[in-house]
């Protein structure tokens, strides 16, 4: 999808010549008139430093996310849901590989950000360090954990970094259908048996909070928002991404017959907003810091597929290496 040989910028030498102050003066006012950043052109390092953080953690979410839900591949209760359970985990992977792409671009090697992952010195979204107990929650990680993520990633299709932008139109694409599927199993139990019913709201219980906890700390909080929100790789703040969700999300559960497990959950016929209690931020530190109940698992996980896949690496380089040989040999004949 991109390559890594669009790293070195043409304009170096005019960067140096030209200075930094003014090429960033420039590189603003092309953000302001809603230009895209291609990989080539001149940027602030801390431009790329920011886009190679949130990318690649980003792609890491997909690959993380790949995790929970294929722990239900053999357990799926019918085929077809078996078959569309397949596809999307597949979906998923192929996000990652969008979007780790997209960061190679800006300078850093696909190698490099998955040492940075099984190390733990590069984050993935904290809510798939969460358990899927019961086969609702594979319905409810599709209507809540994937309409949240729609809900980041559609103003992603505007962000300012070109290939970011870009690689956000399918994935966006992809992940509405995720949502779909996930509200349909669930409407499937809520249509069911009392019993059925019951596993749908339980795994409403415990996903909700962690789902409304993936937009991030409050705009107040938030480290990095202010900045990314001036470069234009973000184009809305973490609380009214947070307040769009819920206001989308507490007439579908009504719909479905669940209730939302939050006490303070009320519609203020002023503002046309739901109004929400207090969200557990010491919670969702502790899950950032290593804490969650599947955190060491996930990372396990990825470690031993790291290690179990480096043949395949060894091999696809071989090949590499011998096909660049027999190319060369070709010429010099």
């Amino acid at each position: 999808m991109y390559t890594q040989a669009l790293n070195d910028p043409a304009n170096k030498a005019a960067t140096v010549a030209e200075g930094e102050e003014e090429q960033n003066v420039r590189f603003m006012a092309r953000i302001d008139a809603d230009e895209k950043i291609e990989p080539n052109d001149w940027m602030p390092d801390s431009y790329r430093k920011t886009l190679i953080r949130q990318i690649s953690q980003h792609a890491n979410s997909e690959i993380i996310g790949m995790l929970p839900e294929g722990n239900w591949n053999t357990r799926a209760p019918t085929l077809r849901r078996k078959a569309t359970l397949l596809a999307k985990i597949q979906d998923e992977g192929g996000h990652g590989l969008y979007l780790y792409s997209a960061a190679e671009t800006l300078g850093i090697s696909r190698e490099e950000m998955e040492h940075q992952l099984i190390t733990g010195k590069a984050r993935y979204s904290s809510i798939f360090n969460y358990p899927t107990l019961s086969w609702a929650d594979i319905g409810t990680i599709g209507w809540l954990v994937d309409g949240a993520a729609i809900m980041n990633q559609i103003p992603l299709c505007r962000c300012s970094f070109g290939p970011y932008a870009r690689a956000m139109v399918r994935v966006c694409k992809e992940e509405s259908f995720h949502q779909r599927q996930g509200y349909e199993i669930l409407l499937a139990l809520c249509n069911g048996s009392d019993e059925q019913k019951a596993m749908a709201q339980e795994s409403i219980n415990r996903w909700w909070w962690p789902s409304i906890m993936m937009f991030g700390p409050h705009d107040t909080d938030s480290t990095h928002s202010d900045q990314s929100m001036a470069w234009k790789i973000k184009r809305i703040s973490n609380d009214d991404l947070r307040q769009k969700f819920i206001d989308a999300t507490v007439p579908q559960a009504h719909f479905l017959g669940l209730e939302i497990p939050d006490p303070d959950m009320k519609f203020n016929q002023e503002t046309g907003h739901w109004e929400f209690g207090k969200i557990d931020w010491d919670e969702f530190k502790q899950v950032l810091a290593g804490n969650g109940p599947c955190n060491r698992e996930r990372l396990a996980a990825r470690t031993k597929a790291f290690e179990d896949g480096k043949w395949v690496q060894e091999a696809a380089l071989a090949h590499a290496k011998k096909q660049a040989a027999r190319a060369a040999n070709k010429e010099a004949a």
